[in-house]
């Protein structure tokens, strides 16, 4: 997953749980451009620490893990 398949994956997250941009940025003390930003692409300086916050916002934490040595399936698609 990239940056833009996670900026995505929050959005339909927020979305479902009808949480809007604004109510978001006012909760997390962010301005609702930013979050625009983010979820739609043009927003790729946001910062680790911004989306961190927005993924525990909506109930998701970020885990370490050691990295499987069999391929993946898009590894196996992009050769």
């Amino acid at each position: 997953m990239d940056f833009q398949e996670l900026a995505i994956e929050l959005a339909n997250l927020r979305k479902n749980k009808n949480i809007s941009q604004q109510m978001m940025a006012e909760a997390l003390h962010l301005s609702r451009a930013t979050i625009s930003n983010f979820e739609n692409g043009s927003g790729n300086d946001i910062g680790l620490k911004k989306v961190i916050q927005i993924a525990d916002y909506l109930g998701l934490e970020f885990q370490l893990k050691e990295k499987s040595p069999f391929p993946v399936f898009e590894d196996i698609i992009n050769g």
